[in-house]
């Protein structure tokens, strides 16, 4: 009968293998065999058996090993860049967070030290939005699109009319999802016009009987931002906010419904947030999964099941982050300039450059943008990334360019960029 076969009962038939080295271990322990001898590394352990401490500090970003030119500045539409701060906080603590002996990784989620982590990054959300205890606040998964299924089928009937404004990619794919579980019905489009502007609210004919009115806050790939908001005549107002989340102080009472995916403005993949009045809860169509059931997350503090703890706890590592600088307020006035010194580029260029999107709803978040020769394109990407600007290439499905400049985006890698576009316009006009 063979013997149950180990790394140490391997190193004894063979003397040549190389035993594992841990390095953080430093004192050596010789152990002698018949067969081999080998030196084994130990760390004194330190065993504590107190109440772990979970104070909660504000980010400070603890010593650098590594110089800041190792970092690239990240165009990405998402995933995108994440603050600098942020990832040096979560580098110091991925080990044992907070003195409790595990990763974040590690931990129950419904275990104390996760429970601090989730509720504090609720707390920190609404603070950042005023957001009054009128709603829910929802930590789930499978990004925002897989509630363009959950809304429909939380909310209305399979008869229920529901109207959709179409200003790019991501409402019309919520507009289609829709059409499984309810009547949605396009109010308006601007397919027509490749989606570069947005409709006057007071020519909008909505239907009377609609149960909500939905649009996406900002088009990721498009480009295009709404920089007020329309009022349903009947219903609620729904909103797709992944990409421009957080970026600017909203009005949260203005809305039944508000969902973002977290990739964008707060956080790594695999986390999207819904913000959803209490009293549009516990009406879900029967044929509604019970991961898509908003009664089940809301009645569980989102923990019916594992959520996705790392995620959620970096979204609360950056709301941090944004109250330390002063909340959403200051936030928006540094994505306004950093917009304003990217867009005055593209105009000021003489046609080299050209952003197609209407200027009075031009995104803060995501500036697409063309070369007056179509054939540089792939130069202009090619010598970004030699120079560590990384992620221009615009969406498959539109082609150019395009300049995700997210929260996180620091001002100097817009003005680097600015820079490059002028030098490259120089040797190329």
């Amino acid at each position: 009968m063979a013997m149950a076969t180990s790394p140490h009962t391997l190193l004894l038939k063979n003397p040549n293998l190389t035993p594992l080295k841990n390095p953080n271990f430093n004192n050596p322990i010789t152990t002698t065999n018949t067969n081999t001898r080998f030196n084994l590394t130990a760390k004194p352990l330190s065993i504590k058996c107190a109440a772990t401490s979970q104070t909660q500090t504000p980010i400070q970003a603890p010593p650098q090993t590594q110089s800041h030119q190792d970092r690239l500045f990240n165009f990405a539409a998402g995933p995108a860049t994440l603050p600098e701060k942020v990832l040096l906080k979560a580098q110091s603590e991925l080990y044992n967070w907070r003195g409790s002996g595990m990763s974040v990784m590690e931990m129950s989620h419904r275990g104390k030290e996760f429970l601090s982590i989730i509720q504090k990054a609720e707390s920190d959300l609404r603070t950042l939005l005023n957001i009054s205890d009128d709603y829910s606040v929802l930590f789930l998964q499978g990004g925002a699109t897989t509630q363009f299924a959950a809304i429909p089928l939380n909310l209305v009937s399979p008869s229920d009319t529901v109207d959709f404004i179409v200003t790019g990619s991501w409402s019309d794919k919520a507009f289609k999802e829709a059409q499984k579980y309810s009547k949605p019905s396009t109010i308006w489009s601007g397919k027509s016009e490749k989606y570069t502007k947005i409709p006057s609210f007071h020519d909008l004919e909505q239907n009377p009987d609609a149960k909500f009115l939905h649009i996406c806050a900002n088009e990721t790939i498009h480009g295009v931002e709404y920089k007020d908001y329309p009022s349903p005549k009947n219903g609620l107002l729904v909103a797709d906010m992944s990409s421009n989340f957080c970026s600017k102080p909203v009005d949260v009472s203005k809305f039944g419904l508000i969902y973002a995916g977290a990739q964008k403005n707060v956080g790594p993949s695999g986390v999207t947030i819904v913000i959803i009045k209490k009293d549009l809860i516990g009406n879900a169509q029967e044929i509604t999964p019970v991961m898509l059931d908003y009664k089940i997350h809301a009645d569980n503090n989102s923990l019916y099941n594992t959520p996705p703890c790392y995620g959620i706890y970096m979204c609360g590592l950056v709301f941090e982050d944004l109250l330390d600088q002063g909340g959403l307020v200051e936030v928006e006035k540094k994505n306004e300039k950093k917009a304003e010194i990217l867009y005055n580029a593209i105009d000021g260029s003489n046609g080299f450059y050209r952003c197609p999107v209407e200027k009075s709803v031009r995104s803060l978040m995501n500036v697409p943008f063309t070369l007056e020769k179509s054939e540089l394109e792939a130069e202009f990407i090619k010598e970004a990334a030699k120079e560590n600007m990384v992620q221009l290439k615009g969406h498959r499905s539109v082609g150019g360019m395009r300049a995700s400049i997210y929260n996180a985006m620091p001002l100097a890698g817009v003005e680097k960029l600015v820079a490059f576009m002028k030098d490259f316009q120089a040797r190329n006009a």
